[in-house]
């Protein structure tokens, strides 16, 4: 159920940060929804590194979640401090190439539709990743590129995933 609660909202921010970046939504107001998306998949992921149980696929999990808390915290700083985003894409850069190994081991043992559709969002976020790279760090103009599969990735690998997990939909 965690899972369902953390892509809900990954892909809210992911559509929103997308709608920012075609400049629909302002600066400061952006930050509101990277500061919750953030701290919520935070506390998930503090929750699976240390609450009870706590094991190797849960803390590995969190390290992968925590990517994810602090792209959305680092944007939602970006945008309240004015700082330029540099940073935030070089870090970017780190997490595309940390993705891809974690795609590829998803989909080499996959044995489900599940395994196969996170697989291939783990390929899908290392590219997202990898644009905002060449975008913020390289200044490459692919800004509406970049909007544009945030938005299509907010929707089809974390809203509807996530809202599907939370209605039992899919387990």
């Amino acid at each position: 159920m965690l899972l369902g609660l953390s892509l809900f909202y990954v892909g809210a921010v992911l559509i929103l940060n997308g709608l920012w970046m075609l400049g629909r939504i302002s600066d400061r107001e952006i930050s509101v929804i990277n500061l919750f998306a953030g701290g919520l998949t935070l506390l998930v992921a503090l929750k699976l590194a240390f609450g009870e149980g706590a094991d190797q696929a849960s803390i590995k999990a969190a390290a992968l979640s925590l990517l994810f808390s602090f792209t959305y915290l680092w944007v939602a700083f970006n945008r309240l401090t004015g700082a330029d985003g540099r940073g935030l894409g070089w870090f970017s850069l780190f997490v595309a190439l940390t993705a891809v190994p974690v795609a590829i081991d998803t989909l080499s043992i996959a044995s489900s539709l599940w395994d196969w559709w996170l697989g291939a969002s783990w390929a899908a976020w290392s590219l997202l990743w990898l644009l905002f790279f060449l975008l913020l760090a390289l200044r490459k103009p692919v800004a509406r590129l970049t909007a544009a599969m945030a938005i299509g990735q907010g929707v089809l690998t974390g809203w509807l995933p996530g809202y599907m997990l939370l209605t039992g939909a899919i387990r």
